[in-house]
């Protein structure tokens, strides 16, 4: 019982991860129907940038308090992370919202290659020790434990994720997206501007890619410029598990994915004698996306829509 506990704590933590990564994939797409396969490597540039601020300010004003420079790095990365989406739909998306879909999907790729590349150009391609400014001593919570760090990046999530159920419920700039996803032309006609809405979700979307890069870094203590792409592919598959478009979705998905992946490769470490674990863990992911676009395209909580004219 305590293993299981112990896993649905850690499957918890990693599917928060993915649903805030997840709710970028399926804004964007509920909107303009565009898979962003650059959206991983949003999450990376924003624990790069915190890792930098964080070190910056350690060494320029090392009287500064650890968790203030923390603060201050993930609104740093929540900013950068917003203006580089920005751009990326600016400059990359826009201009191919009419072409063919194989297009924009190219182009994507493109950009996940490109973003990598400039990042091991800065930052350069090794491995970097992130620092979590929460004490270390682990909590026990029903015979297992859950750090600190952990406890931050559930609250954290689970605060995000109101927030955001709350601008698309609640107001002005909610109810325009909602509009925009049903048709972008009636939704012109009744006063909305499709192409600022499009840009806001992709900032909001990059804000929260931005703060699950710095989660990531600070649960697992270490950055690189390869550390987008995988968390971007799970986030993904999480995405269409919970049904591609739908928000509550995303975070069903994610949290689902978490446990799958948690409890999963927890076990298969058991039972092989720790031969088999948690480095074979991307097996159910993929497993999953496997499966659910075989038995169910829509996903769990997705609806069967005819195609548009």
């Amino acid at each position: 019982m305590d293993v299981l506990v112990q896993q649905i704590i850690n499957g918890l933590v990693l599917g928060s991860m993915y649903a805030l990564v997840a709710l970028g994939y399926t804004m964007v797409y509920g909107i303009i129907n565009l898979i962003n396969f650059a959206h991983g490597e949003v999450v990376m540039v924003g624990a790069l940038i915190s890792w930098s601020v964080m070190a910056y300010l350690g060494q320029s004003f090392p009287a500064l308090p650890q968790g203030l420079g923390f603060v201050i790095s993930l609104v740093l990365s929540c900013g950068v992370c917003g203006a580089l989406n920005f751009f990326i739909e600016r400059l990359a998306y826009r201009p191919l919202r009419k072409a063919p879909k194989l297009a924009p999907l190219i182009t994507a790729i493109g950009l996940s290659i490109l973003l990598q590349t400039l990042a091991m150009m800065i930052w350069k391609p090794n491995y970097k020790s992130y620092a979590s400014p929460f004490d270390s001593q682990p909590i026990d919570l029903w015979g297992a434990v859950i750090s600190p760090t952990q406890v931050m990046v559930l609250c954290v999530t689970v605060f995000l994720l109101c927030a955001l159920m709350f601008l698309v419920q609640k107001t002005k700039l909610g109810r325009a997206m909602r509009a925009c996803s049903e048709s972008a032309e009636m939704a012109s006609l009744m006063g909305v501007k499709p192409d600022q809405v499009i840009s806001l979700t992709f900032v909001i979307g990059a804000v929260l890619a931005g703060v699950a890069g710095v989660m990531w870094a600070a649960n697992f203590g270490t950055v690189h410029h390869a550390m987008g792409f995988l968390p971007g592919l799970k986030a993904f598959t999480a995405a269409v598990l919970g049904g591609i478009g739908n928000l509550p979705g995303a975070v069903v998905g994610g949290l689902c994915l978490g446990l799958i992946e948690s409890i999963g490769s927890g076990y298969l470490g058991d039972m092989t004698g720790g031969i088999l674990g948690s480095q074979y863990s991307d097996i159910f992911a993929f497993l999953v996306l496997i499966l659910m676009l075989t038995l169910r395209p829509s996903g769990l909580l997705g609806e069967k829509l005819a195609e548009r004219a």
